[in-house]
């Protein structure tokens, strides 16, 4: 087998919330998560509920939706009535098409060998837009069942049709009429060869359909047609503009889309939510690409291509994608078990990750070569884009390789089961890492589709200089992923309070998850002094709503002051004195967690606090002697924290072990004296301590207590208020 080394010379992309690869990136690293609501100007899910007797109904799923893109028909020499007349569809791809050749140098096709220049263009079904149109087409049947159903009542022949010319122009008025370019602009392999007559490229264009895997699909097309010479540059890539109920009604229908929160490769699977978007890469011969310059983001050493066979048209099967994985390796000349990161196809379903985690374990092997991948999809943060997910996550894997850092994975909460071992060869990075000196720069795409179709591609990064360390920027992306976020608002006076508060909520139910984090910035850039103060701690917008509806039927009731701890909602009174601010810190019974987790992620200050802990790897952490030093530390790094965002206390109190910590808050020592104490006390504490030993609280007063324990050889332990006392013993 012929082993052609191709490059990837240029890169573009339109994705939710991403208008280039490198934000598509930056993203990625800050784990942003591109899903909101349904616009109801794109859907109407309320119209599709089961609930309401809906019979092709939609499972209530979140999506991610591009906003804000405008096609420059100027630019691109369109006419108003053409524009109308195609699906949007086109219009994406050839603007992120144009976008991309400028990217590899190619500006305006500039350059091109026009002869031997390819388009191959991933698509399923077009656009929504399309098959929106051509219920302007289906009128007549629509009067003729109206016409009938009016025959049965009072109305006149008249009367009917009155109604139905009124009927007529507002059922057709949002669709354009048809044209000269109806029937071009409506089919999907015309995408590709709209973009090779803009650009006069003689190299052939047409549409790769392989369901979900479609562009992945056009790639690996694009490099056979390289390699066997019959293109010198190939524009590969795809679009997908379907979020309609053609396909929302079918995937509910399967069960494959999620009612919770979409979770890729978790533990306890829901499904995916839906996305769109499009994506292309501009390939070239690797020893043409060098010899011409150009700027080269990641190397495709391999790829493959399989079918399931007889094991269905939906439910994908290991030996199929393990035939793709294995003729991609065979292809590269090396193996699976090298490579650093897999992005997967991952769709959050429990049959597709199980089968596809099994295939890449088996295609790795259990070699003493083996390092533990990374395992990751782009679907995650921008939801299964179908037809345009492929090229997504391998735009993804090459700027993975070209920034020399393996990326995370947002929205996972537990592990799953087959990944629980660590001595299994894969894993799912919590934060972006940076790739390890050891690993070679090898990253692997796969994608599936309906019909069984299976598509691997196997990337290499460019030889050079390893990276020792994270940029500024890359540092600040990484640590910035929160669980929640915090609102803020204040005002003068309760009613300028209040119409803060409308105007976000008018806001709120529209916002994606990345949005929340980007209001909250908002608000806190814009907050001025005044004595009024509200504040919402949520993870959702449903949350966020839930919180300032809370509010604004506080403040309408009059309330002055509330705190709901539990809802994370505050409401400040319109006093001027500040708050008096104390701080509890608490005893052995609070977790002893010894990595920092995403605090150290997030504030890069707490680092020298959790390498200072004493704990090997696999060490009981709920093990006296460990964790009450570590739970002091962690109280020192609050206290960091709590410096960094301006807040102290005025008074500090402390339970039990945390007594120390209080101590040390109130000046009695130093950091290092209040670790090393708590250490100690730690040991004393574990040498000393029976192994039958039992504590008990009691709500009783001590002098009660005393006179029950008589001569038992039971002590008390802790007086925790005048009805409450704890007691040691055998």
């Amino acid at each position: 087998m012929a082993n052609t080394s191709i490059a990837v010379v240029g890169m573009g992309c339109c994705y939710p919330d991403a208008r280039s690869p490198a934000e598509l990136w930056e993203n990625v690293l800050a784990q942003r998560r591109a899903f909101r609501r349904m616009p109801a100007e794109r859907l109407r899910l309320d119209d599709y509920r089961a609930d309401a007797g809906e019979s092709d109904s939609i499972t209530p799923a979140k999506v991610a939706v591009i906003e804000g893109f405008e096609f420059d028909r100027v630019r691109f020499r369109t006419a108003g009535t053409t524009y109308r007349e195609v699906d949007l569809a086109h219009w994406l791809a050839l603007d992120v098409a144009s976008r991309t050749l400028a990217d590899a140098g190619f500006a305006e096709g500039a350059g091109l060998p026009r002869e031997t220049t390819g388009v191959l263009v991933g698509n399923t079904l077009t656009g929504e837009f399309s098959r929106a149109h051509m219920m302007r087409l289906r009128w007549p049947y629509v009067r003729r069942v109206v016409d009938a159903a009016l025959a049965d009542t009072e109305w006149s022949a008249a009367r009917r049709r009155e109604f139905l010319s009124t009927l007529e122009e507002s059922y057709k008025s949002p669709f354009a009429p048809s044209g000269g370019e109806t029937l071009a602009g409506g089919l999907s392999n015309t995408i590709a060869g709209r973009i090779c007559n803009h650009f006069d490229l003689h190299g052939g264009g047409y549409t790769v359909d392989g369901a979900c895997a479609s562009s992945l699909l056009a790639v690996t097309t694009a490099c056979g047609a390289i390699a066997a010479g019959d293109l010198d540059v190939a524009l590969a890539g795809g679009v997908d503009l379907s979020l309609d109920p053609f396909e929302l009604v079918g995937f509910s229908r399967v069960g494959v889309l999620a009612r919770e929160d979409m979770r890729v490769y978790d533990a306890h699977p829901t499904g995916f939510w839906p996305g769109e978007g499009c994506g292309f890469v501009v390939l070239m011969r690797e020893e043409e690409a060098r010899a011409a310059g150009r700027r080269i983001y990641g190397i495709i050493r391999g790829w493959g291509v399989a079918s399931d066979g007889s094991g269905g048209t939906t439910r994908p099967e290991v030996d199929g994608q393990l035939l793709a994985l294995r003729r991609a390796y065979r292809r590269a000349r090396f193996g699976a078990e090298t490579v650093g990161y897999f992005e997967g196809h991952g769709t959050g379903t429990e049959v597709g990750d199980q089968v596809e985690m099994e295939a890449i374990l088996r295609a790795r092997g259990d070699g003493e070569r083996a390092t533990r991948a990374a395992l990751g999809s782009i679907k995650a943060n921008i939801g299964h884009t179908k037809a345009a997910a492929g090229i997504a996550g391998f735009i993804k894997a090459t700027m993975a390789l070209h920034s020399q850092i393996l990326p995370p994975l947002p929205g996972r909460r537990t592990t799953h089961s087959r990944l629980a071992d660590e001595n299994v060869g894969l894993r799912i990075p919590r934060c972006g890492e940076l790739w390890p000196q050891d690993v070679p720069l090898r990253a692997a795409v796969s994608a599936m589709g309906f019909g069984g179709i299976d598509t691997h591609v196997v990337l290499e990064g460019v030889e050079g200089i390893r990276k020792t360390s994270l940029t500024p920027d890359e540092r600040t992306l990484v640590a910035s992923p929160q669980d929640a976020e915090l609102f803020v608002w204040s005002a003068p006076d309760s009613a300028t309070l209040r119409k803060q508060l409308a105007r976000v909520l008018a806001l709120a139910g529209r916002l994606s998850l990345a949005e929340l984090g980007d209001l909250s910035a908002a608000l806190h850039r814009s907050l001025a002094a005044g004595p009024r103060r509200a504040a919402v701690i949520a993870s959702t917008p449903d949350e966020l709503l839930a919180g300032l509806a809370t509010l604004d039927s506080w403040i309408e009731g009059g309330v002055e002051s509330k705190l709901d701890v539990k809802r994370g909602i505050a409401l400040g009174g319109s006093k001027e004195e500040a708050p008096r601010v104390g701080f509890l810190f608490p005893g052995q019974g609070s977790p002893s967690h010894v990595s920092g987790g995403i605090w150290r992620r997030r504030f890069n200050a707490l680092g020298r606090y959790y390498d200072s802990i004493a704990a090997p790897a696999g060490a009981d952490v709920v093990a006296t002697q460990t964790a009450q030093p570590a739970i002091v530390t962690n109280s020192l790094a609050a206290l960091q924290v709590l410096s960094e965002l301006g807040l102290d206390a005025s008074v500090s109190v402390g339970h039990s072990l945390g007594e120390i910590a209080a101590c040390h808050w109130a000046g009695a020592f130093d950091e290092e004296a209040l670790v090393r104490i708590a250490a100690a006390r730690g040991r004393a504490m574990a040498d000393l301590g029976s192994s039958d030993g039992a504590m008990a609280s009691l709500a009783a007063p001590a002098d009660q207590v005393r006179a029950w324990i008589g001569e038992r050889s039971a002590v008390i332990a802790g007086l925790n208020g005048p009805h409450q006392t704890v007691i040691a013993g055998d």
